[in-house]
């Protein structure tokens, strides 16, 4: 036999409100672990509890997936306003250039000279690594431009399809109506002697 359905609301008992938050917090817990990973999804759960205390989980890192979210946000918001679009590859662009940088402040010019093998390949590694986000991050923008747009002509589309519909059964009509007034006129013309 099945619970009964339990209300939801606050409860006044401050020693029960602790124990029920103990345990729905470790559910909470359990549960956000089962779903990354069976789904191998990246989750993270914050929790706050009534006096202010910081629960908090993630598989990998709370802070990637923070990170993550951050920037998955913005990438949303720029699809609404093209002005944070373009907000948004000039912080990428400062960003790489600030990189740039730093890493040509430590390797300038006849300094590069100086470094060994294993050095200069670890600089390498980095500009190519920092090159590969860029262009990843790039190809998932324009991938969910694409799919919006062709989802958005899919709807055009189906708007077209309807109007035609619309269309030819409004010719239909006329034609019956003017099929019923040229029987009216043969019908009249008829009946005159």
């Amino acid at each position: 036999m099945g619970r009964g359905k339990i209300v939801i609301r606050r409860i006044d008992n401050s020693t029960s409100r602790q124990v029920t938050f103990s345990k729905r917090k470790k559910g909470l817990i359990t549960k956000t672990k089962e779903l990354a990973i069976l789904c191998d999804a990246e989750v993270g759960l914050v929790i706050f509890s009534s006096t202010g205390k910081l629960y908090e989980f993630a598989i990998s890192s709370m802070k990637s997936v923070v990170e993550r979210y951050n920037s998955l946000k913005e990438e949303h918001q720029q699809f609404l306003n093209p002005s944070l679009e373009d907000k948004f590859w000039q912080r990428k662009t400062a960003i790489l250039r600030q990189q740039v940088q730093d890493l040509q402040g430590n390797h300038r010019g006849e300094q590069l000279y100086g470094l060994r093998v294993e050095e200069l390949q670890n600089l390498e590694n980095k500009l190519e690594m920092s090159l590969k986000g860029v262009r990843m991050k790039k190809e998932r923008i324009l991938t969910d431009e694409i799919q919006e747009l062709s989802r958005r002509g899919n709807l055009i589309h189906q708007e077209n399809l309807e109007l035609c519909r619309k269309v030819n059964l409004i010719l239909k009509e006329n034609r019956e109506l003017y099929n019923k007034e040229c029987g009216i006129l043969l019908y009249t013309r008829a009946l005159r002697p």
